[in-house]
C-alpha cells in the first residue's frame, strides 16, 4: 500500500509542476514519518524516500536509531526545538525546518559541529496557534543572524489553515515565496534562501504551483497503513 501511496503522489507532483512549467525534480518529497512506526518508515525507505521528518526529538532520535542501515537517508525535524534540546538533536539531524527566534539560532550555533541548513519559520497567516515570525519581521531577524557562522539559512517555511479556501492558501503561499525573494534580493552570504518548503497532505498540489522546493506529506503516504 505505501508504494501505491508513494506513486500516486510522485505523480501528483509531476501532474502539479506541468500545470506550471516547472520541472518535478525542483521538488522534494519529505516523509513525515510521525504517526507511523519505525518498521512502517523502513517501508517507505525500500520504496525509494531519501528524506524523512519528524516533529519531536525523541520520536526523531529513536527512528534515525533503529533506521541507520539507511545511512543515505537525510533526517529533517520540523517541529517546534526547545532550546533545552538542541545539543541531544542538532548533529542528529540534516536540516530543521522551524528555526523562529535568536536565542533559539544562537544555541544551535553553540551545538552544531558543522553548518547546518535550516528554513526560517514565518507565521504568514497570523495564527496565534502557529509558531513562527512574522513577516515584518522577517528581515531583521534574517541580518541578525549573520553572525552565526554554522546557520545556513536556505529559506523559509509555513503551514497554511487547515480549514482555509484554496484561494486563502494560495494566498499564503504566495506571500512566503515574495518574502522569500525579498531575503534572495539582500544576497545575504549566510542566508541565499532559495528554498521554500511548504504543502503537505492536503494541499501540497497548491503548494507546489505556488512554488514550493520542498513539500511535507505524511497522511497521503500512509493513510492505508494508519487505518490498519
Amino acid at each position: 500500500m505505501i508504494a501505491d501511496n508513494l506513486l500516486k503522489i510522485e505523480q501528483e507532483i509531476q501532474d502539479s509542476c506541468a500545470l506550471v512549467h516547472r520541472d518535478p525534480k525542483e521538488v522534494t518529497l519529505i516523509a513525515v514519518t510521525k504517526s507511523v512506526d519505525s518498521a512502517t518508515a523502513e517501508k517507505l525507505i525500500k520504496s525509494g524516500i531519501k528524506n524523512c521528518a519528524e516533529n519531536r526529538v525523541d520520536k526523531l532520535l529513536q527512528k534515525k536509531q533503529d533506521l541507520l542501515k539507511y545511512p543515505d537517508v537525510k533526517w529533517h525535524l520540523i517541529g517546534n526545538l526547545q532550546r533545552r534540546k538542541v545539543k541531544l538533536i542538532i548533529n542528529e539531524i540534516d536540516c530543521f525546518h522551524a528555526l523562529d527566534s535568536l536565542k533559539l539560532a544562537e544555541e544551535i550555533q553553540k551545538r552544531v559541529n558543522q553548518s547546518l541548513d535550516c528554513f526560517v519559520e514565518v507565521n504568514v497567516s497570523g495564527e496565534e496557534s502557529k509558531h513562527g515570525i512574522s513577516p515584518e519581521e522577517l528581515l531583521p531577524f534574517v541580518e541578525s543572524l549573520a553572525a552565526l557562522t554554522k546557520i545556513n539559512i536556505v529559506g523559509l517555511m509555513t503551514m497554511a489553515p487547515k480549514d482555509a479556501s484554496v484561494q486563502q492558501i494560495r494566498k499564503v503561499f504566495r506571500t512566503l515565496k515574495e518574502l522569500r525573494d525579498l531575503v534572495q534580493m539582500k544576497k545575504f552570504s549566510h542566508a541565499p534562501c532559495t528554498e521554500l518548503s511548504m504543502g503537505m497532505s492536503q494541499d501540497f498540489q497548491l503548494a507546489i504551483e505556488e512554488g514550493a522546493t520542498f513539500i511535507r506529506v505524511g497522511t497521503a503516504l500512509f493513510k492505508d497503513e494508519e487505518e490498519q
